[in-house]
């Protein structure tokens, strides 16, 4: 990367417009994140119709910090009511709460606030040096590597969505159909159909998935009885914000590098995002810990390596976001979509034609993240008054969202149909243990999926060992079919020894 193309960037992040949206963004993440249920995905999911009347880098910058402080301050009603805000804190929940009971809830929630904004630091660190280098071997890449790469991040996200990855494949099949509506690619000819004209351009993707990830959540909340704030707080004693949180940097430092590294690492595969890397880097933290006695006592080791990889993933999710245009998670591929809308494509090219575009995308993170220090210190002192409000006030207020941003994408009640539809289905999918992350993906991917396989197919003739010619694809190529034998075998031994996991699924439905 160029000093010159850095310059350029940092003029276009330092603009009141997007400083002004990175902040915005910044305390409404912080808002949504906070109250027990409703999750970053959710926040992003909900601000996609405020991004139609903004510009590329400004609209991005906002989801951007949304997200991260979401996502950081999703810790505070796990740490407090034992209710985790977001999938990725579900991991640490019982640990962040025994710390509550223990009088150290200030001390919990500067570990969640200080070591997510430093493993965002180094995501974005990671993002910005690998960035611009796997762009330019990327430029090399055909339809056959392109159509390895959508395949590899659908597997993937199925696979680790959920327990169960026959759940998971049949959740991506759902998305991957929704996608073949509209306008066949080659021929033109429509699909799926039914006669009805609005079904022609196809499913657009921002009313199914505000529809599933906050219409279904406000069913969940209407099923389950939750209209009040849902549990009482205990005592939380004296709040003193990152009071001696230098002195835990120093006696854990190896935990916050493997954290971070693991985040950025997992993060980056397409597909996966920084959910999954919480889950390994607490189980890790214990499997290498001194004393993994204390875990589930209220021990802050495990919170730090854990807090740590939340944003590193997050970060590093963009990897392949940006370099392939293939979603990292659920938010990329919801930001993805924002910017194909207007009408700047992600992907190696956009590293050659405007480098400083993808560039001031990555910097937004390195100021979001540094909001989290001063945001996050107002957070913890007001994190008392921000769980009690109730849930009555804030559904309403959810509603009429879902209601606007899916009428906004044609300005048509059809939209609203589309959202209303998908709401039930991801409400019932959820009921019964499916996950609905990878139907957005299978969305967003499903076009880019069958392009390159058309493409492909057309360049080799119609042959299949066309896709195995090139070193790349052939590499690719094998990993895909690693994973899918892999999971075979598991399926298969599963299978023979009564399938447990099902069993523990009969008897503790969701």
């Amino acid at each position: 990367m160029s000093v010159e193309t850095l310059l350029q960037a940092l003029s276009i992040v330092f603009q009141a417009e997007v400083l002004l949206a990175i902040l915005l963004g910044a305390v409404y993440g912080l808002f949504i994140g906070a109250l027990p249920g409703l999750t970053a995905t959710m926040s992003t999911a909900l601000l996609v119709p405020v991004t139609f009347y903004m510009a590329p880098v400004p609209a991005i910058a906002l989801i951007v910090s949304s997200t991260a402080m979401a996502i950081s301050a999703g810790d505070m009603p796990g740490t407090l009511l034992r209710i985790p805000g977001t999938p990725a804190s579900a991991a640490y929940t019982d640990e962040s709460y025994q710390m509550t009971l223990k009088g150290k809830a200030s001390t919990a929630l500067s570990i969640g606030f200080f070591f997510s904004a430093m493993g965002g630091l180094v995501g974005a660190t990671v993002l910005l040096v690998t960035g611009p280098l796997l762009a330019k071997i990327s430029l090399n890449f055909s339809s056959f590597e392109f159509f390895w790469l959508a395949v590899l991040g659908l597997l993937t996200c199925a696979l680790v969505s959920g327990s169960d990855a026959t759940r998971g494949f049949t959740s991506l099949l759902i998305g991957l159909l929704i996608s073949t509506v509209g306008l066949d690619i080659t021929t033109g000819a429509p699909r799926f159909v039914f006669g009805q004209m609005e079904l022609m351009g196809g499913v657009s993707f921002i009313p199914v998935m505000i529809g599933m990830f906050a219409f279904s959540e406000i069913l969940r909340g209407f099923t389950t009885g939750q209209t009040g704030s849902g549990a009482e707080m205990p005592k939380l004693g004296k709040i003193v914000p990152f009071q001696g949180i230098f002195g835990l940097f120093r006696k854990y430092p190896f935990s916050f590098v493997r954290g971070a590294s693991l985040g950025t690492a997992v993060g980056a595969l397409p597909g996966i995002g920084g959910d999954l890397a919480a889950w390994i880097a607490y189980g890790m933290s214990k499997r290498f810990s001194k004393t993994p006695e204390k875990y589930g006592t209220g021990h802050p080791e495990g919170l730090i390596e854990s807090t740590s990889s939340n944003n590193a993933g997050l970060s590093s999710a963009w990897i392949p976001a940006l370099v392939f245009g293939i979603p990292g998670d659920a938010v990329t591929a919801i930001a993805v979509g924002v910017l194909f809308m207007k009408g700047v494509n992600p992907g190696p090219r956009l590293f050659v034609e405007n480098p400083s575009m993808p560039t001031a995308i990555i910097l937004c993170f390195f100021v979001a993240n540094l909001l989290l220090f001063p945001l996050g210190y107002a957070a913890i002192k007001l994190a008392r008054h921000v769980l009690s409000i109730p849930r009555s006030v804030i559904v309403p207020i959810i509603l009429v969202c879902c209601f606007l941003g899916s009428y906004a994408v044609n300005n048509t009640l059809f939209g609203v149909w589309v959202m209303l539809i998908a709401g039930v289905v991801g409400y019932l999918m959820e009921r019964n243990g499916f996950p609905i992350a990878p139907v957005i993906l299978g969305l967003v991917l499903g076009p880019v999926l069958e392009r390159n396989f058309i493409m492909s197919m057309q360049i080799s003739g119609g042959n299949l060992l066309g896709f195995f010619e090139r070193p790349i694809a052939a590499f690719l190529g094998v990993v895909v079919g690693l994973i899918l034998v892999a999971t075979a075998i598991r399926s298969i031994l599963y299978f023979r020894r009564g399938a447990p996991g099902e069993e523990d699924a009969v008897q503790n439905p969701q």
